[in-house]
């Protein structure tokens, strides 16, 4: 992707929805209505992380390109350029995929 005008701040997380249940197994396309909120998606931005109790930035564990899990209902939906995006805490990511 190309670079984007949105700087996550702190242990923030810029995060590009990954949305693949548009179809059913048995074939039936989903209505947005009755799908399930998307938990997966790409890291596009990542801020410096947070301030620890000393003054220091602790290190993110999570950088731009990992595909990632998060908590259904964390973060905030933003749409920026035509796309669905995500901004969440580091906390709020539950795995990496590799």
């Amino acid at each position: 992707m190309a670079e984007t005008k949105i700087r996550p701040l702190a242990d923030k997380l810029l995060i590009k929805i990954i949305d693949d249940t548009q179809q059913s197994q048995g074939g039936i396309f989903i209505p947005d209505s009755a799908k399930e909120k998307p938990q997966k998606g790409e890291v596009i931005a990542a801020g410096p992380g947070a301030l620890n109790k000393e003054g220091k930035r602790e290190e993110m564990e999570v950088k731009v390109g990992d595909t990632v899990l998060f908590a259904k209902y964390a973060g905030t939906d933003v749409k920026f350029d035509r796309q669905e995006l995500k901004i969440l805490s580091e906390k709020d990511i539950l795995a990496v995929i590799e």
